[in-house]
């Protein structure tokens, strides 16, 4: 004679969200692997000009803000801090922040210009429309 556990879980034909992702690392478990929030960002090619805008309210522009260009890829790197004290308590925050885009062909990396206003990041790209950029085939060739 079998006996069947006094416990039985039935199991829907659906698996629930959370034994979809068991086994796989958490976001929050993955954020001191990342080290830093991505900045979030808006861009668009106009004509001659590719123009990102990045959101980085509540940092110094001058003191808190990298923009780094490398080998076509444009990046932003801002640091967040502050201090509020009040009535003998204090708070801090602080983060930082990491954003990577890659420009278009042509872009002119000397001639770059980056704006900031109310919390607004803005950096232009000239991009020149150079000759040999039109669209190429490739032959493929057989084994034969």
């Amino acid at each position: 004679m079998t006996r069947l556990p006094e416990t039985y879980r039935s199991r829907s034909f659906w698996p629930d969200i959370s034994d979809l992702f068991a086994g796989l690392p958490s976001w929050a478990g993955m954020r001191p692997v990342l080290g830093s929030h991505v900045i979030r960002v808006e861009d668009e090619l106009k004509g001659d000009s590719y123009e990102l805008r990045a959101e980085v309210p509540g940092v110094d522009p001058e003191k808190d803000v990298d923009i780094i260009v490398r080998d076509g890829v444009l990046t932003i790197k801002a640091e967040r801090s502050e201090k509020r004290e009040a009535n003998g308590h204090s708070e801090f925050s602080y983060g930082s922040f990491i954003r990577s885009v890659s420009l278009p062909a042509g872009a002119d990396e000397d001639a770059i210009k980056a704006s900031y206003d109310k919390g607004i990041l803005t950096v232009s790209v000239p991009v020149t429309k150079a000759s040999g950029t039109a669209e190429k085939h490739v032959a493929v060739q057989t084994g034969d």
